[in-house]
């Protein structure tokens, strides 16, 4: 009978024991996780968000990519060739704007013969126009590829492309038409300049989170970029975004400022542009937000500005060429410069003046200049947190 029970005791203390050694496990886990959320809370208090805002076609999506080329490890194999079907998607649709922007110009223009397609190139067309007009498009053989290349040279499409501003041509025309045979290759892998010129879309919200390089190392500011959809079905989403945001990075497409919306063929871009800045400087969540603005395009500004009056937009009728050449591109840029600066300070109201406002002069697709820009706001966007903790 002893012996039973002191069997039956050191079942227990074994039992003990292990329900001893279950809850210190239990216990140690709990602490574990306890300390990760602790980490990660911490962790997440350090990352300053930055949203990027702008009308549709601003540049906005170009500026997200050079970032991860930039300051992330960029594209790998995979992502790369996930583009070639959107590159010949926009050589297709392109083409297709092209011929159909020709037929219209030739019913509606006054010198109208000079729109009109030669009569060997008219079925190239009227093909091309077809598989543009796809939902699905082949992919790119070195026969289409050479159809596409002579209807691109027709004397019609040239002059049709010189009044591009009429139709909703993307900025990538020129690129992807002088690089196509590269680019039908069957072997083609597209190569980073390739990716920024390819145009998708933004719809819903992507982000990235990345610390800007400095000349030997990390700032050690880390920052989460979220992109969002510039076209007005897609701006309902950016509301949940706006709590909590450090900075706004506003993309304006300077060299807009003769064209007219995809969603409404008659309102201007730049006006567009304007009533969007001034609408997002005016919400109170952003009341203490940076705001970083971005004149994007200067590339195509400067070589438009000289042939298209920069008053054939209303918001810049008052203004009055000064020169020719360089000279006329930075008075018309510094016009430009200053009428969203006058828009900013109109917009902000006395309790928001101390917040930070910097203008820079971009060109998404030049990726020295990016990276010259983000150190530029990374470095503002640090002395103001050096500023607010009294450090300054």
């Amino acid at each position: 009978m002893l012996s039973i029970i002191t069997q039956n005791m050191g079942s227990l203390c074994s039992k003990q024991r292990r329900y001893n050694e279950a809850d210190a496990e239990e216990n140690a886990q709990a602490a574990e996780i306890e300390r990760r959320i602790e980490q990660e809370t911490k962790a997440e208090k350090h990352i300053q968000k930055l949203l990027l805002l702008g009308a549709g076609d601003s540049g906005k999506s170009t500026i997200f990519k050079q970032i991860k080329l930039l300051f992330q490890s960029g594209f790998d194999e995979a992502e790369l060739k996930s583009y070639i079907p959107v590159i010949h998607a926009n050589i297709y649709q392109t083409i297709k704007i092209l011929h159909d922007g020709s037929k219209e110009l030739a019913q509606n223009e006054t010198d109208s013969l000079k729109y009109v397609i030669s009569n060997e190139n008219k079925d190239i067309g009227k093909k091309l126009s077809e598989i543009g007009g796809r939902l699905d498009h082949p992919r790119l053989t070195k026969e289409l590829a050479q159809e596409i290349e002579t209807l691109w040279r027709d004397a019609a499409v040239q002059e049709t492309y010189a009044c591009g501003n009429k139709l909703q041509l993307p900025d990538c025309t020129p690129y992807f038409m002088d690089n196509l045979q590269r680019l039908s290759d069957s072997n083609y892998i597209p190569t980073k300049e390739d990716v920024l010129y390819a145009r998708v879309r933004t719809t819903g919200v992507v982000e990235i989170q990345f610390s800007p390089v400095g000349e030997n190392k990390k700032s050690g500011e880390v920052y989460r970029l979220f992109d969002v959809g510039g076209q007005r079905n897609e701006r309902r989403k950016w509301i949940h975004l706006f709590e909590g945001v450090t900075a706004v990075i506003f993309c304006a497409a300077i060299s807009e400022y003769d064209q007219t919306l995809f969603e409404d063929e008659n309102k201007n871009r730049m006006i567009e542009t304007k009533e969007l800045f001034e609408w997002v400087l005016k919400q109170p969540c952003f009341e203490k937000t940076s705001f970083m603005l971005f004149l994007n395009k200067f590339d195509i500004f400067e070589k438009k500005i000289l042939k298209a009056p920069l008053n054939a937009c209303e918001w810049f009728k008052d203004y009055q060429p000064l020169s020719t050449g360089k000279q006329e591109i930075e008075h018309a840029y510094e016009f430009v410069k200053k009428k969203f600066e006058e828009l900013y300070f109109q917009s902000t109201t006395p309790d928001r003046v101390d917040r930070v406002f910097k203008i820079y002069r971009t060109t998404a697709l030049d990726q020295k200049l990016v990276k010259k820009t983000f150190k530029l706001v990374d470095e503002t966007l640090r002395r103001r947190n050096l500023f607010e903790a009294g450090l300054l």
